[in-house]
């Protein structure tokens, strides 16, 4: 069979189908129940991508507005991408996608939209959220800073992350420019159980506190769907971290490395003791560790913890560039984030081995109706 004849189609009305795999549900029939099959609807009151349980690959990309964009040209920008994330969430290809074969495996693939102070006022709107005040511990950088408009790409596929990206990338280019792109993994699916909590590369378990079940309502959600997030790239002093022993390293998050258990307690879900005291009569969860500091006795004021590690080029002395992409979701970044994030700062024995060197803060609009768009009650 000649290529011309391919090109020209006769053979492909054939053949391609069959060559291909491709069922009518644009997944390939080997997936059909296999994770790359998996899907996640797009569609609803609230945003996915949110209380699922977190895939293990994510790409958080931020948008600079160009000058001049309005009110007007945001909604056009937010249908298009919201049309685009709705398509390929569904393993269908976006309209123009000249690589489809890429989108046919959503695997439990969601984008989660957040907006920026910036985007407010391109909108002529008071914004809900604000940049973080900065803390002590800070050493924030521009090149992972800031944002008017967040997409928050999750995927248990690298592969399916990166054609999303590119295709949202593409239909948002002619309203901004992207800012910063941070890529993040976890945990492979089927490595452990869905429900475990993730090891940071620090080795330590994170995101053990997250509220649970019903907590996660009060915590999370705004009655119209909303939510907020903080996004903060966390580097890790590995090289530093190492030369501890583990008694050092658990005293500092105030919990067991092995088992995520609290020093007062046995399993990694104990419920910390802080009036407990050791063998020496000293307290047993030191007054400087991470969990001490992070504590808040109300579920309304926890906040849910969704993070990726980051493991980038080591550089030429081979220290590693490696940390956290410390995604926290909460209902009200002035009630929940910050009164935690002033304790850590002020007194986190983990502050010697960790630098925080990126940070921005977006609200995330309620979800849209089947044919809707995200923003719509807003900007419609």
């Amino acid at each position: 069979m000649s290529r011309r004849s391919l090109l020209a189609g006769g053979a492909v009305a054939g053949m391609g189908v069959a060559g291909l795999g491709v069922v009518g549900s644009g997944a390939p029939a080997y997936a059909e129940g296999n994770v790359g099959a998996a899907s996640v609807g797009f569609h609803g009151p609230r945003q996915a991508g949110i209380a699922e349980d977190p895939p293990a690959h994510a790409s958080f990309v931020a948008f600079t507005l160009a000058k001049g964009t309005d009110r007007t040209a945001l909604g056009r920008m937010l249908r298009l991408l919201s049309d685009d994330a709705s398509r390929l969430t569904r393993g269908v290809s976006a309209l123009g996608d000249t690589d489809g074969t890429l989108a046919v495996l959503p695997a439990r693939l969601t984008v989660t939209f957040g907006f920026g102070p910036g985007l407010y006022r391109a909108a002529g709107l008071p914004s809900p959220v604000a940049d973080l005040p900065s803390f002590r511990i800070d050493r924030l950088q521009d090149r992972w800073s800031g944002g008017d408009l967040l997409l928050q790409i999750c995927a248990d596929d690298p592969l399916t992350v990166a054609h999303c990206q590119r295709m949202m990338i593409k239909d948002g280019r002619p309203f901004g420019t992207v800012r910063w792109v941070q890529q993040g993994f976890r945990r492979s699916p089927g490595v452990q159980a869905p429900e475990h909590t993730q090891r940071n590369v620090l080795g330590q378990l994170d995101g053990t506190a997250n509220p649970r079940g019903a907590e996660i309502e009060p915590a999370v959600w705004n009655p119209d769907g909303s939510t907020t997030l903080v996004v903060r790239r966390i580097r890790a002093e590995i090289e530093a971290w190492d030369k501890l022993s583990v008694a050092d390293k658990e005293n500092a998050a105030g919990r067991r490395m092995a088992t995520g258990a609290p020093l007062s307690g046995v399993n990694e879900h104990d419920e910390p003791d802080f009036a407990a005291m050791d063998e020496h009569g000293l307290p047993a969860m030191p007054d400087f560790s991470h969990v001490t500091r992070a504590r808040t006795g109300d579920p309304r004021q926890k906040i849910l913890r969704r993070p990726y590690n980051y493991d980038g080029v080591p550089d030429a002395r081979g220290i590693p560039d490696a940390g956290l992409i410390f995604a926290s979701y909460q209902r009200d970044v002035v009630e929940q984030y910050l009164p935690i994030q002033r304790r850590l700062a002020e007194k986190d024995l983990l502050n010697e081995w960790i630098t925080p060197i990126g940070s921005a803060v977006f609200a995330v609009p309620p979800g849209c109706a089947e044919g809707g768009w995200i923003g719509e009650r807003l900007l419609g």
